[in-house]
């Protein structure tokens, strides 16, 4: 009775997430915006992020000639460089057997969890979606602080954003196989976590031009003094949170156009921290969900759901 419930719960999760998903307009010019760097972030997968990532960013202030942005593009770097290290821990097994052992689990190789019970293998990633959304959203906040940089800002934040969401979403993934005792090397694995990090891409890339815009409006509002009929009508985003803090000010309903300048920044931060949060909770928690269930197909001898099989 437990393996028909096992099996049942396993089934309807997959084939929910199995539902054919297509690209958007904006999504499909956003990857080929992405060029070459993208893509071969996507398909080599190696855990560390690239020098080509890092570099623009490092030259983003002068490009933009924006000298008082240079702590933020160098405030980025930094944060790549953390991100960096921590994508090539999470491809390193030997942290899991490492872990294993700390919990009182005697194995010499990760693939020896194989024999463990599902739920010590659970322990090992405790709290790990919880921590992902947080990378995420601080990772999101910062690419977001970065893309209010007029012109060169929003191109090197968006470009770098979707590679490191690809680089850390690859990692996570490995983590999680590791964590159950899978080759995250192994062929069959990879096809699976490429899955998810093209499910990655495309959610990065629908976010692209949304920021593109909170970028622009950044640049036309920066040092205005007065309102003008254009600037509203050439950017929503002004327009929205115009009404938005009449509605909430205390200044008889007419906030000023520098009061909205100023919160401009913050719509960029928020997208780019909501999107890479939610981005990176749901990579860790479907990784944990397939392995799962591969982990019971395996031990119980039930066969694995047709939504797995690619």
């Amino acid at each position: 009775m437990a393996r028909v419930s096992i099996r049942l719960r396993a089934l309807q999760f997959w084939e929910k997430k199995s539902d054919p998903q297509t690209l958007t307009n904006r999504a499909a010019a956003a990857l080929q915006h992405g060029g070459a760097a993208v893509e071969g972030a996507a398909k080599k997968a190696t855990g560390a992020i690239p020098e080509m990532v890092k570099q623009p960013i490092r030259h983003v202030s002068d490009a933009a000639g924006e000298k008082v942005m240079e702590p933020v593009a160098k405030s980025v770097v930094h944060l790549l460089d953390l991100v960096n290290s921590w994508a090539l821990d999470l491809n390193d097994p030997s942290w899991v057997v490492t872990h294993a052992q700390k919990q009182g689990l005697c194995i010499d190789a990760f693939t020896e969890l194989h024999d463990a019970d599902l739920k010590f293998c659970d322990r090992l990633l405790d709290r790990s979606t919880l921590t992902w959304r947080t990378v995420g959203a601080l990772e999101g906040g910062a690419m977001g602080a970065l893309a209010m940089v007029p012109i060169a800002g929003t191109v090197a934040s968006i470009s770098a954003d979707i590679i490191v969401i690809q680089v850390l979403s690859t990692a996570i993934a490995a983590r999680v196989a590791y964590s159950y005792g899978f080759d995250a090397k192994d062929p069959d694995e990879q096809r699976f976590i490429q899955r998810l990090v093209n499910r990655t891409f495309m959610a990065q890339a629908a976010k692209t031009q949304p920021m593109a815009q909170v970028g622009k409006a950044a640049g036309a509002i920066k040092g205005r003094v007065h309102w003008s009929d254009k600037l509203r009508n050439d950017h929503q985003i002004i327009k929205n949170l115009e009404k938005l803090m009449n509605l909430t000010g205390t200044n008889g309903g007419k906030v000023g156009v520098q009061s909205v300048g100023k919160a401009v920044p913050v719509v960029g931060v928020l997208l780019g921290a909501g999107t890479n949060s939610a981005v990176l909770g749901n990579v860790a928690a479907d990784a944990k969900r397939y392995c799962q269930t591969r982990f019971l197909c395996e031990k119980y001898g039930l066969q694995t759901p047709s939504a797995l099989d690619f």
